[in-house]
């Protein structure tokens, strides 16, 4: 059976009428505009909607299959499915990536998510809040170009969220923060403005806070498994294992994430800039360019420290970051090198052989 996807081509005229099943998976112009009508048949696009240690589940107009590892994909990726050689399938270009340096003590990259429109960073009004770790997170989500939105759960439990409203605002003022009860009526109207038709959200942060528990809420329904804190630190299980995306009865995709203890940025200067934004504004101030903001002279920075403008903690945060970014990047980068002198090494080899041959 042929499929007509000329609907989803740029320049398709716009009508009143039922979203397809691409659309409601979050098919829109940014990838139509990457294919033709050709490729569209031959090769239908889905979408990586789960990720297990087996491969990857993709769903498409009528599609929904699993498939092995292969196309260095993750979940809320678009494929130009290969029936016959699926390890082929062509990733299209994402809108966006988040990533983050694999946990362990090597320097490779796991992807955790791609073409996420809006990131929901949840942290509990409780002992699990750290600010250094919204920080983290921000800036992850900067650097991908997601919309991130800061959700505080268990307000319901303390006596006054103000305070945890006012440091998350402290992160970055270019982003909402919203306190609510995630086992309430509240998240569906809470976060109704971003869980638009289309549109693909991803829960963010560490176990226990909730993550799961406002998936079921958007969801209305109790099909993700749910655990409680421990009461001696508030810290969580693990409940989600897997990343997964989940369709809302108003058509808005969610991902639901596993917790993630260690969170270490790679490649993620952006972002750090981003969410440092005030640091960044007063070092340009400096007078020398390559200023350390330590003891140099007319150092805007520490200018600012004295007057009690910018906090001490802050600063050393910052200055964490950029140098956990900056060696992991390099490392990345070395074996981006090394990658392309291998390759190169195989090309002249191929073409020494080649010319053996003549």
């Amino acid at each position: 059976m042929v499929r007509d996807y000329s609907a989803f081509l740029p320049g398709a005229a716009p009508a009143r009428r039922e979203r397809t099943v691409l659309e409601r998976l979050g098919w829109g112009p940014a990838f139509a505009r990457q294919i033709d009508v050709d490729a569209l048949t031959e090769t239908p696009p889905v979408r990586v909607v789960a990720v297990h240690r087996s491969g990857l589940q993709v769903a498409g107009d009528g599609i929904d299959e699993a498939i092995p590892p292969g196309p260095e994909a993750t979940v809320g990726d678009w494929l130009l499915f290969d029936r016959v050689r699926p390890r082929s399938s062509r990733v299209l270009e994402r809108k966006s990536l988040i990533k983050r340096r694999a946990p362990g003590t090597g320097r490779d990259v796991q992807l955790i998510a791609a073409n996420i429109d809006t990131v929901f960073v949840v942290t509990s009004c409780n002992q699990d809040f750290n600010v250094a770790r919204l920080e983290r997170y921000v800036a992850l989500a900067f650097d991908a170009g997601i919309e991130p939105v800061i959700v505080l759960t268990k307000a319901d439990l303390t006596e006054d969220p103000a305070p945890y409203v006012e440091e998350a605002r402290k992160v970055s003022d270019r982003m909402p923060v919203v306190p609510l009860d995630a086992r309430g009526e509240e998240p569906p109207e809470a976060l109704a403005e971003w869980c638009k038709p289309g549109w693909t959200v991803a829960f963010l942060g560490s176990s226990g806070v909730g993550k799961s528990t406002l998936t079921n809420a958007l969801l209305g329904t109790q099909a993700i498994a749910t655990q409680g804190i421990r009461e001696d630190d508030a810290r969580g299980q693990h409940t989600t294992t897997r990343r997964e995306l989940h369709a809302t009865p108003g058509g808005c995709l969610v991902l639901d994430t596993p917790g993630m203890r260690e969170l270490q940025l790679t490649d993620a200067a952006t972002g750090i800039a981003d969410v440092f934004e005030d640091i960044a504004a007063l070092a340009a101030r400096c007078r020398f360019a390559d200023c350390r903001h330590e003891t140099e002279p007319d150092c805007a920075i520490l200018a600012a420290i004295e007057d009690d403008s910018l906090d001490p903690a802050r600063l050393a945060r910052w200055r964490k970051l950029q140098a956990e970014d900056a060696f992991n990047s390099a490392s990345l980068a070395e074996r981006r090198e090394k990658d392309r002198a291998f390759g190169k090494l195989v090309r002249g080899a191929m073409k020494a052989k080649l010319d053996r041959k003549r």
